[in-house]
């Protein structure tokens, strides 16, 4: 059997060393900060307390999706190693970079006919990217093959459930996905919305909570709903924040008393530059493995 590489990329909102020692091969999105260029390399150009802060400074934000060239020369360097490659993008409902993906992975199979290619679009995003992309390190490591984890990705990955909130609807507002009237009067009235990302990979509003303390209450109650196995649930479990560390760890106590199986095993990261240039400080995102997502 071949050896073969699984690759994604820094928006899955891991972190560089969780990557590396998963043995995950990953690409960088870039992204614009005031009028200068950098790379989303784990915060190792821009701290995320750094990045927020100047975007509440006042300092505009942008991201930009892989390009193909960009693409090929990181597929081309794991394809001459002689290994087979699986990567992972970010979801087609929040970026094109699958397609992206997927030219470059056509024009090198004619350069490596002898190697394998897949690609797969990940319908998830930040650190739900990141739990899809943590379980198929599982699977390849108890010698799963290529083709079995690519069927068993494509057939899975709408189970890895994410649920979010926003203390803050400011960017929300700025980025076009909240009315501005409707922000300001969320914000007037402490409204936290509760948003989830679809079977098609997109971030859709699912509830209006009114403050943070019921919206993180809400938070842990669709985790019960949708977890499998419950309360019970003894699974992986990660949690990624914008600049807001404290409400994270609330939603991780609250989880940790409510699913007496996870003390001690639900993880904290930051939301990387490449979410967090849309989000903003103050959401708080949630992923463990549950119910299919149908709508």
């Amino acid at each position: 059997m071949a050896e073969y590489v699984i690759s994604g990329c820094s928006s899955a909102d891991l972190s560089k060393e969780w990557m590396e020692k998963r043995k995950i091969e990953y690409i960088e999105f870039h992204f614009e900060l005031g009028d200068k260029q950098y790379m989303d390399d784990f915060g190792v150009s821009v701290p995320p307390h750094e990045l927020y802060q100047r975007m509440l400074n006042g300092e505009d934000s942008k991201t930009s999706q892989i390009g193909v060239g960009e693409y090929t020369d990181h597929f081309r360097k794991i394809l001459s190693s002689g290994k087979d490659l699986i990567h992972v993008t970010l979801s087609t409902g929040i970026t094109g970079t699958y397609n992206s993906a997927v030219i470059a992975a056509n024009e090198l199979k004619e350069e490596f006919p002898d190697r394998k290619i897949y690609i797969v679009d990940s319908m998830a995003a930040s650190s739900g990217f990141g739990l899809l992309l943590d379980r198929m390190a599982d699977l390849r490591d108890k010698g799963m093959s290529i083709e079995l984890l690519y069927t068993w990705t494509e057939e899975h990955k709408l189970e890895a459930v994410h649920w979010f909130f926003s203390t803050d609807l400011t960017f929300y507002i700025k980025g076009g996905r909240v009315s501005k009237t409707a922000g300001i009067i969320g914000n007037v009235l402490s409204i936290c919305p509760l948003l989830n990302v679809d079977y098609l990979g997109r971030l859709i509003a699912r509830e209006k909570i009114r403050t943070k303390k019921k919206v993180i209450r809400r938070i842990v109650d669709k985790m019960k709903e949708d977890a499998a196995n419950g309360t019970d649930y003894n699974d992986t479990c990660f949690i990624s924040h914008s600049d807001c560390i404290e409400d994270a760890q609330a939603v991780k106590n609250l989880i940790e008393t409510e699913f007496p199986k996870m003390r001690g095993k639900v993880v904290i990261f930051p939301i990387g530059a490449t979410i967090g240039c849309h989000t903003g400080p103050g959401t708080v995102a949630l992923f463990f493995w549950g119910k299919k997502r149908v709508d």
